[in-house]
């Protein structure tokens, strides 16, 4: 069976006087099934947003380095030229909702010509067919029709936020990058974001779900991966990550969250991330570690496939290759 996305030794850096950031250095990652959900988790700073736009190609004037392998069902997109990507892949395949969404809608401007402004670009389609296309993908996340012709200020957070789903998905894309998509919203219409983008996934379609809310994570994810640094530290399922983390960064960010259940308090994870200016050699996490062994320091850590399914970069699982 083809597999929705697959990513292979992706690699964003960003130059910068004081040396290029490696914001995306080498990470590998797939999504195998339609309708599935990856959540990419970590602490701010670790690259998730860069990986996000390493696949849509939206790439800063400051790039430096941009290279990886990426398949989309099957196809190659990687090796397409910018304008053929653009044509054919971007919004149309795949799409993103980036991050404060909700804050880009033109405030001069009506939702519905928002919504429908890609196809208008593109041509093939009257205005009054767009915009029952528009006015359908409005009721599908939820909306009444009669947003199409009202202005950003008379929505609510929330609203917005599910105009910019909407018009993430005016071309039909099979896949949908999801950007910290309820970091601005009150508890409540989180709640509405998470049914909806439930829903969206039993209609067949396959996301990425960014955030550095692990609760938030657990709702909709199939699978999580790790992100620590500007690489990976694990990979899995959400049973698997969740409930038996291998990676001691793993294990430390599940241990700083807050649990209802459990008298235990969170413990915070001691020092600070590297500076991704100065990248050397070995894992990025062993100055913070408290199991590294004298190897951590000198070389980087393997993808170590374990038995029960999960995918370590990590050491200390060196004997189960």
């Amino acid at each position: 069976m083809t597999k929705v996305l697959e990513v292979h030794d992706l690699c964003l850096h960003y130059a910068d006087p004081r040396g290029a950031v490696h914001a995306v250095d080498g990470i590998s990652f797939e999504l195998a099934h339609p309708g599935t959900a990856m959540g990419l988790v970590g602490e701010s700073g670790c690259g998730k947003s860069s990986v996000a736009n390493a696949l849509m190609r939206q790439l800063p004037a400051n790039t430096a380095h941009f290279s990886g392998e990426v398949r989309l069902e099957g196809d190659r997109i990687s090796a397409l030229d910018d304008g053929r990507f653009h044509r054919e892949v971007k919004w149309q395949r795949m799409a993103l909702v980036p991050q404060g969404a909700m804050n880009t809608l033109n405030p001069v401007m009506r939702i519905g010509p928002q919504i429908i402004e890609p196809h208008l670009v593109q041509g093939g389609l009257s205005k009054s067919r767009l915009r029952v296309k528009a006015e359908t993908l409005l009721a599908r996340v939820g909306l009444p029709a009669s947003v199409y012709s009202l202005y950003p200020h008379e929505l609510s957070g929330g609203m917005k936020q599910r105009v910019m789903i909407a018009s993430a998905l005016i071309f039909s894309p099979s896949l949908l990058i999801m950007d910290e998509p309820t970091s601005a919203l009150d508890v409540s219409v989180q709640a509405q974001i998470m049914n909806l983008l439930k829903d969206l996934k039993k209609d067949g379609l396959s996301l990425i779900f960014i955030t550095h809310d692990i609760a938030l994570a657990s709702d909709i994810c199939d699978q999580i991966a790790v992100a620590y640094a500007g690489g990976l530290a694990e990979q899995g399922t959400a049973e698997q990550v969740l409930g038996s983390p291998a990676h001691p960064y793993a294990r430390r960010l599940l241990a700083s969250m807050p649990r209802l259940q459990s008298d235990e308090m969170p413990v915070f994870i001691p020092g600070a991330p590297p500076d991704l200016r100065q990248v050397s050699l070995g894992c990025r996490f062993q100055p913070r570690c408290d199991e590294a062994l004298p190897v951590c320091a000198e070389q980087d850590p393997a993808c170590i496939s374990l038995p029960t399914g999960q995918r370590v970069w990590c050491w200390l699982y060196e004997e189960s290759r």
